[in-house]
Formats: C-alpha cells, structure tokens, sequence
C-alpha cells in the first residue's frame, strides 16, 4: 500500500533500461457492441459464506487485506467446485482462530452446497491465499492454505476428504504468507511451490492509531514495519519439500509480497517467477534451467512504473493481450496510482505501456485487488477484470475522489493494442459496491464462457455468472502430464485459427490469495474450428492436433491425444 509517493534511487538506472513503449493504432473510433453480461448470483447459487477480516473500524494493517478463493475439481467429476480462505480477528485469533477453509461441492447444475464439515478442511486460525494443485501425481488436487500463522497443506484423499500434512511435507511457513504458486521450476515431474511474505506483524509492538493518510488518523503500514523475505519449496517426490529459497538464488531483500505467479515469460520453456510487492518494487526470477534464478526485474523493466517509482503491487496476472506469442503481465495498484500493464517486447524487456492502451487514468480512483486477463466474450482477445476496494474505512469522508466500498471494473479488449473501461455498459454484478479483495476465474457451470467468484471485505462473496450471449465460439482443455506433473502445470497451449493466434499456460496461483480453474479456455469468436493446437508439455513433449471442433470440452493427455470429450 503505497501511501508516499517516493523516487527511488535507482530510477535513473531504470530508463537506462526500459525500452520505449509500442505505438498502438487506433483502427477504429467506433465501439463494438456490448454483449458481456454478469450477474450476481452468489445467495441463489448457496456460496454464502460471511467473510471475517479483522475488526469494521481497521486498527491494523492485519485486518485489511482480505482473502483470496479457488475454483477446483477435487472430486474429479469435471465441475468446477469452489473453496473460499476467511480470515479471523485478533481476539479470535487468542483462542484459536476462526474456520480458515469453506468447501463448497459443485451438484452439476450450478448449485453449490457447504461440504466443509465432512471435508477434513477444519483447521482453525487467520487464512489468508489458496493454491491447488496434484502434488504427489496421485491425480487428485491438493490444497495449500497461506495464513497469518502458520501455512497449511492438505492432500487429497482422494474420497472427497483431506488430511493435514504440513508437517511431514514440511512446508508450514511461519511467516504472514500472502499468495502460494505451484509450479516445476526444475521439470522434474514435481511441482514446487512459493510463499509470498508480507511482513512481521506484533500487536504489541505496531501503533493502532498515530499514521496517516490524506492528513487523517489510520493504521500504520506496511511502510516503516520489517519485510519477510518469501519462501521457495522444491518437491522432493516424497511427499516432502525442501526450503531452498537462498539455495535457488530468490533474493528477496524483504519486499512486502503479495502476488506471486509462475510463467514462462521469455517463452525458453522454463517456467520463472514474478512477484507483486506492496510499496517496493516488484521481483522477477529468471530461470536459470539449472535449478537456480536471477532476479532482472529492473533491466526487465518490470519493477517500477514508467517514471521510476515503486507501487503498491497487490495482484497480478499474465496473458498475452495483444496476440503477439509473448505473455504480457498486468499489475494491481492502489488508489491515486494507476494500475500497470507491462507489454513483453519479446527480447527479455517489457515496456510501461498503462496509458498508452487506455488502462491508466480511469484506475487512479480504485485500490485494486485480484484480477485477471479474461476472454469474456469469447471473441478471442483477453480482457482484463480488476476487484477493488479501499483499506480506509475513513476514505468517505476525504476528498480524494475514492471510496471504501468500490465497484469492480472490466476493461474490454479492442483488439487494436488498446482496452476501453465498459463498467458501466457491462453494468449487472460489476455495479456492486464492496471492499473486495480475491478474484477467482473459472467456467462453474460448463456452459463455455468464464465466471467470475470475488471475495468481499466481511461481506458475503460475489459470484459473477456470466450471461453474455453473442454467438461467440469456445474451447477448453483438461490437461493431464504423465511424463510431466499431473496437473500439467506449466504446460504452454496455442491456438491457431486463419492468422489468429492465442497462447495459454496451465497455472497454479495468480491474481490475489486465490486459484483459478485450471483448464485452458480459448475464445474463437465466429471460428467453428481450431486449425492447430500445439501443446508443449514440461517435459519437453510437443504435440500437435488439428481440426479441432469448437464448442468442446476436451481431455489432452501427455503422449496419449485426446482421451474424451464433451459438449
């Protein structure tokens, strides 16, 4: 949260670095037409878990920053099941905690019930991010839960239940973790995982009240309080994990993480890692494909903003928005800043390019959250959807053009290199006004356009079902490694149809605190058909297919083809 606007000292040696932003033709001044439609449909669907951060009056800067929330299919019956983190308060957290995990099943039509009882999800304490992913290549989804305490990790049973096994895997960082990612780093078959740390956090020791913002009394943070380095676990295939974060090279001088995401950004088939940071700069680890990592962010030109200045990244998430086979990152703010979309120039640099593709001066209200590149209108280009909400209860009364409670906001892609803000056309669920904090994506109903699950600031969730109706065509791959993980992690998907051309990765993690559904999803517009998919898998594989029809739901298994499909 960045609340003093500061020139660091190594800005001059930034625009050394960063390369001049790509010049975006406008090819047309006339708008399409809006078909995205997205209703709120959380109480009707039964997914009515009240969130609990913290106190309402936001004493401390371990009561504002929410929780995150995953789409998963841990019965394995390919729908999309839901899992929602919830936080505690500080005198609950002396006798315990609160529920950190609610499980809700997925019944095949929508409709979602609360399994959290039966789950064996009913550890207590402050939770804070999910991540998901196979980790012991058993193929059923595991569960990392980050925590203002201890972290947790949950194996599948494989019955629908879950059994605690952080100690023996040992991976219950004790930090204030934020975010978790699961990816191979080394391809050994294996995914490894990353913690992001905020911050050490003593009650005792921080200030309730004294800090400022805008002239007025607020809770002091995370500036002036000590960073936690993050934590890297490498898979040792035993169902153990072993710390080899200094052993790796992730050199975390103590940055107050937040959002952490896996990619292949320099497309040399080794997944790296990027991390938001709130109030210092971000961090890139290049993979070195020898089991270690250097840190580039700043000659990568992804550490700051254009004019040299550390942001408040909260989250993050990374696409290829303008179709060129690069994968772009876009990066959450706070408020009197803008967000910032980071365009990879494909040659290790990334240019600033927020304004330029129209994505800066309408953010500059907004604290910004979970988010996503996001293909609502299947027509084959990402849009991007951001959740806000201010940690200020007091903002209503300074004059600062914010809010505490905020609308989210969708930027619709335009397919000329630039995005337009249709909020309020779009209008629907997206008009509800929340302190949100978590986005999670993910097509719950398998009816082949992507859903939107947010979680609120001690509130109810919002579950933004998406009702566009366009004509627009669809596809979406299950992945499945063999020789690669399980859960295919890492695995890159390209789609061809004429000169058109799309990339997708299989992630873990990404946004803020939360997981989305794992499959890849592929808007066609008015394509029938994909030309060619070519599917490079971690291990190494490369495998192509053609004529693929549109409008399916298909199974890609490492080294054996397509093994099912369906409507």
């Amino acid at each position: 949260m960045n609340y003093k606007k500061r020139a660091p000292e190594f800005a001059l040696l930034f625009f050394c670095f960063l390369a001049s932003g790509t010049a975006m033709s406008d090819e047309s001044s006339v708008p399409p037409p809006m078909t995205i439609r997205l209703v709120d449909v959380a109480q009707e669907a039964g997914v009515t878990l009240l969130n609990v951060t913290g106190e309402s009056s936001k004493d401390y800067i371990v009561e504002v920053n929410g929780n995150g929330a995953a789409f998963l299919d841990f019965d394995n019956d390919e729908d999309m099941d839901l899992l929602i983190v919830n936080g505690s308060t500080l005198n609950n957290l002396r006798k315990d905690g609160d529920p950190m995990v609610a499980l809700y099943v997925n019944d095949g039509y929508g409709n979602f019930t609360d399994v959290t009882a039966r789950s064996g999800l009913n550890k207590k304490g402050w939770g804070m991010g999910v991540c998901v992913a196979d980790v012991d290549n058993d193929g059923f989804e595991d569960v990392y839960i980050t925590a203002f305490g201890p972290n947790v990790l949950y194996r599948s049973n494989g019955d629908g239940t879950f059994t605690d096994v952080t100690a023996r895997a040992k991976v219950g960082d004790t930090h204030w973790s934020t975010s978790c990612a699961f990816g191979d780093y080394d391809r050994d078959g294996y995914v490894d995982l990353y913690a992001a740390n905020f911050l050490t956090f003593d009650e005792t020791k921080i200030e309730r009240r004294g800090c400022k913002y805008m002239g007025a009394d607020a809770m002091c943070g995370p500036l002036g309080l000590p960073g936690e380095p993050d934590t890297l676990y490498r898979n040792n295939g035993d169902g153990t994990f072993t710390d080899v974060t200094q052993r790796a090279g992730i050199s975390d001088p103590g940055h107050y993480g937040f959002g952490v995401i896996f990619s292949d950004l320099d497309n040399d088939g080794w997944p790296d890692i990027y991390v938001a940071d709130d109030s210092t700069p971000n961090l890139l680890f290049q993979n070195k494909r020898d089991g270690t990592f250097s840190e580039v962010a700043l000659f990568a030109g992804v550490s700051l903003s254009e004019d040299g200045r550390e942001q408040a990244g909260m989250g993050v998430d990374v696409g290829d928005y303008d179709n060129d086979g690069n994968f772009d990152i876009f990066v959450t703010n706070f408020s009197n800043d803008s967000n910032t979309l980071y365009q990879n120039n494909g040659n290790g640099i990334f240019s600033d390019v927020t304004f330029p593709t129209g994505l800066g001066q309408s953010s500059m209200a907004y604290l910004g959250w979970g988010t996503g590149f996001v293909d609502l209108d299947n027509d084959g280009r990402l849009d991007i959807f951001i959740a806000n909400g201010h940690v200020y209860p007091g903002v209503d009364g300074m004059q600062t053009g914010s809010k505490f409670l905020q609308t989210k906001q969708l930027y619709q892609n335009l397919g000329n290199g630039r995005f337009r803000e249709v909020t309020e056309e779009v209008g629907g669920g997206l008009l509800i006004e929340k302190s949100s904090r978590g986005a999670a994506f993910g097509d719950y109903d398998n009816d082949g356009d992507l859903d939107i699950l947010v979680i609120n600031l001690n509130d109810l969730p919002t579950l933004l079902r998406n009702d566009s109706r366009n004509g627009n065509h669809w596809l979406t791959l299950r992945l499945v490694g063999t020789k690669s993980n399980r859960s295919a992690i890492g695995t890159r998907v390209e789609a061809t149809v004429g000169d058109h051309r799309q990339i997708a990765e299989v992630r873990s993690g990404g946004s803020y605190l939360s997981h989305n559904d794992s499959r890849v999803h592929f808007g066609l517009g008015k394509a029938t058909r994909v030309e060619r998919l070519e599917v490079r898998w971690p291990s190494g594989l490369v495998e192509t297919f053609e004529d693929i029809q549109a409008d399916r739901f298909l199974t890609l298994t490492e080294g054996e083809g397509i093994s099912g499909s369906r409507k």
